[in-house]
């Protein structure tokens, strides 16, 4: 018996009460990513995008955001955009995965749709930037469009009754379409974390507050358009994506490649245990630092119950912040800086005293999920070295102690393992250097959880550059330190950890 059919007879009877475990025990299609991806492949890229100006994170000139971070087939999804001079403009609405190597697939185009200027809301209480736009359209997500992530391309139509008319301007707005299925593999969009980095649409993030760059009691919202890309490289073709095209796509794009049986959802979405109940090993991916205290407990729930996880991600499980509805009382639609996960780090506790004196409320420690959490320096660049080249992980790499993999660790890492936790291994570790000068240590681990599932944690945001390079996709630098792309070592190992996390 495996852990959904396991599931399926004990775990299952506590979550009978409500409609998403009754859902969540439906047919089976592990052949349908495989077969989605024979279809045919196009371009989703923009190809003229304008911000404000040189240091600005919007562009005015065509902008929008969706209802929703996630959506099932069959449910409804409003989609807000403002275009600035007025301007008619088309949606094309893509998903995002391998297609022969296109890495997208143009699934519905909407429109042409009468634009108008819609007003930038004022900071509010928590230095809040809360947008109340009219919609535009609402699509019903037809019943053949598989989970996944979808990128919609928005494109203003030049006006051609008008001489020297200006040329078409573009950004995108990304949501996920999840579905409750049983599958292998559960891909965890950290769309927390994009939506806490982002400065849309002057200069508002969790991070912006005068007080201090980790200042509790700051708030964002999902009801705004996503900027470009702000943090370690400047990427104005990432215009409204969030920070998937960075992260997030590389892996997206390896694992449909490779033909696994994966499935989508967002942060959100694991506030309900019967999302995990379903698949038999979840993905964190890229940057997945902000999360609400619900998601820890049912993912260290869905541990102890037989999932494995797959750290591919770094500074996970960090910040906590609980969500909240927004103005509507649409549920999940904000997000507030609380406090951090495990004990403060020296820094943390000087930002937070200097805003409210004397504190103490840590998080649950991550490592109890993770095996390592994030150290100081927090950030840093730096090669991935092999700590223990007869683990399985290394099977078929032909990696030996001390080999590395140049440049795959950074911007951001976990160190300080889980010594005292029986049968971890540090499979991985070495030196960081923040800005070139500044020492740090991570530490790459693996656990066994208490029925033989696994819990890896790569400890590197950039783990999946080294699994593919698609279309769209910029390979980071950062700390004077930078990744080489696609490298078989790498993309052995994610096989390898999947098939021990999937057996």
């Amino acid at each position: 018996m495996d852990r959904r059919d396991f599931l399926k007879t004990t775990g299952a009877a506590a979550l009978a009460g409500t409609s998403s475990a009754k859902s969540a025990i439906s047919s089976a299609q592990p052949e349908l990513i495989r077969n989605e991806n024979t279809k045919a492949g196009a371009s989703f890229q923009l190809t003229r995008m304008m911000p404000e100006n040189a240091k600005s994170f919007r562009t005015s000139l065509i902008e929008g955001y969706c209802s929703r971070q996630s959506v099932k087939a069959g449910e409804t999804i409003d989609f807000f955009v403002s275009t600035r001079p007025v301007a008619n403009f088309t949606i094309d609405l893509f998903r995002m995965g391998y297609y022969g190597g296109a890495g997208s697939r143009l699934m519905r185009t909407l429109g042409p749709f009468e634009g108008k200027m819609q007003p930038v809301p004022e900071i509010g209480e928590n230095r809040l930037r809360e947008c109340s736009w009219d919609a535009c359209t609402t699509l019903s997500i037809p019943t053949d469009w598989p989970s996944g992530v979808y990128l919609g391309r928005l494109t203003t139509i030049p006006n051609d009754q008008v001489p020297n008319a200006e040329p078409y301007w573009q950004s995108y707005f990304i949501f996920i379409v999840k579905d409750d299925r049983p599958a292998d593999i559960l891909f965890q969009c950290s769309d927390n974390t994009w939506q806490a980095y982002n400065r849309w649409p002057v200069n508002e993030s969790l991070y912006t507050d005068p007080r201090a760059a980790h200042a509790p009691g700051v708030s964002v919202s999902f009801d705004r358009p996503y900027g470009k890309y702000n943090q370690i490289l400047d990427n104005p073709l990432s215009m409204g994506s969030g920070e998937f095209l960075l992260w997030e796509y590389p892996l997206c794009y390896w694992l449909e490649k490779e033909g696994y049986d994966v499935t989508y959802c967002s942060n959100s979405d694991n506030l309900d245990p019967a999302n995990l109940a379903r698949v038999k090993a979840m993905i964190s991916v890229g940057h997945d630092e902000y999360w609400d205290l619900r998601q820890f407990k049912n993912i260290k729930q869905a541990i102890e119950q037989g999932l494995s996880i797959l750290w591919l991600s770094a500074n996970d499980v960090y910040m906590v912040t609980p969500f909240s509805p927004n103005a509507d009382g649409k549920p999940n639609r904000r997000l507030t800086r609380e406090t951090c996960f495990g004990e403060f780090r020296e820094e943390e506790q000087e930002a937070y005293a200097k805003v409210l004196g004397p504190f103490e409320n840590p998080g649950p420690d991550e490592r109890d999920i993770i095996g390592a959490r994030t150290v100081v320096p927090f950030n840093g660049g730096g090669d991935w070295t092999c700590a223990l080249s007869d683990h399985w992980l290394f099977e078929g790499t032909g990696m030996k102690m001390g080999e590395s993999i140049p440049g795959l660790v950074g911007w951001e890492f976990h160190g300080d393992p889980d010594t005292q936790r029986q049968g971890l291994d540090v499979v991985a570790q070495g030196n960081v250097w923040a800005s070139g000068s500044r020492l740090g240590q991570y530490a790459a681990t693996v656990f066994e959880g208490p029925v033989g599932n696994i819990i890896f944690n790569a400890s590197t945001i950039f783990w999946s550059q080294g699994l593919s390079s698609p279309p769209g996709h910029m390979i980071p630098w950062s700390h004077y330190s930078r990744p080489h792309g696609p490298d078989e070592r790498v993309q052995r190992m994610t096989a390898n950890a999947l098939k021990r996390a999937l057996k």
